[in-house]
């Protein structure tokens, strides 16, 4: 997952991978000012409730922050 922010506004990204080399990526743009710190959390619940939607059994998180 990964988050930015900059004047034209904020938005989130975040893959996730399962077995069988299946891959749900998502692309997020955020509906109110934030820092860049605040859009990676953001990806981050979002991600989170992703994966209880598809009943994820094993979770790994990968930011650089």
């Amino acid at each position: 997952m990964d988050g930015a922010s900059n004047v034209k506004g904020s938005g989130a990204g975040i893959i996730l991978e399962g077995p069988d080399n299946v891959t749900l990526e998502l692309a997020l743009k955020l509906n109110f000012k934030a820092s860049n710190n605040q859009t990676k959390y953001k990806a981050l619940i979002i991600g989170l409730k992703l994966e209880i939607e598809v009943r994820a059994k094993k979770r790994q998180c990968y930011t650089d922050s």
